[in-house]
């Protein structure tokens, strides 16, 4: 199998998450430019984090239209994988290949720290070999996932909430959700459960050299998805 990870101008996390697909994962990975097309011979798409354009106008608003873009929501639509990690969440729900919005976090601060997570589905691509409770890093001033109710109640119905911010026991609390979040959600996938966004990074948790290999879980149930299938 191979994966692509997509470079926009201002992407800080792109080496990282090459770095955990290659060198951790053994995963063949190939860095894609903004302005061109994801080949079609790859499998798993990363959108990486970082402050993609400066995060002008808003977090993810101007990278949606990226030439890479159109080559990412087709290979959406036949069902290849794609991971938006952070600023790639925030690029996935402005290119409304996932519902919602990410605002401001509540405190109005940058936040830098490990959080917990409660895997609310295991039957994903993404999450079949993920614990219950896990633990990764977030670093977002833009990570307060909103949808209206019709929305939320959409998500719940479809089983597309797949990460909450928990505590370390797994319950998900108003104290554990660390940016205010609706329904303390983390991570979500759409409705074929092919495109997940998430604004934990498993990337920068995917080797003990790192304090933690939680992340590890993660990627690696993507590859096995890809290489049964």
């Amino acid at each position: 199998m191979k994966a692509a990870v997509i470079v926009f101008p201002g992407s800080n996390c792109d080496d990282d998450c090459r770095w955990a697909l290659e060198h951790v994962c053994g995963v063949l990975t190939e860095m894609v430019w903004f302005r061109n097309r994801v080949p079609d011979d790859v499998d798993l798409i990363v959108l990486p984090g970082g402050f993609s354009y400066g995060d002008y106008l808003r977090a993810g608003a101007l990278a949606r239209f990226a030439p890479a873009m159109e080559s990412v929501r087709e290979a959406a639509e036949k069902g290849r994988l794609v991971l938006g990690i952070c600023n790639g969440f925030q690029i996935l729900v402005e290119a409304q290949l996932l519902p919602g919005v990410l605002l401001r976090n509540t405190c109005l601060q940058f936040l830098c720290k490990d959080v917990f997570l409660k895997t609310v589905r295991s039957d994903t691509p993404f999450t079949h070999g993920v614990p219950d409770v896990v633990r990764m890093p977030i670093a977002h001033g833009m990570g307060n996932y909103y949808i209206d109710a019709d929305g939320l109640k959409a998500l719940q119905d479809n089983g597309q909430i797949v990460f909450q911010y928990c505590d370390h026991a797994g319950r998900v609390t108003a104290e554990a959700n660390p940016n205010g979040s609706l329904d303390n959600i983390a991570g979500i996938v759409n409705r074929a459960g092919n495109v997940l966004g998430m604004m934990p990074h498993p990337e920068r948790a995917a080797e003990d050299a790192l304090g933690c290999h939680d992340g590890r879980y993660l990627l690696e149930s993507a590859i096995r998805h890809l290489t049964r299938a």
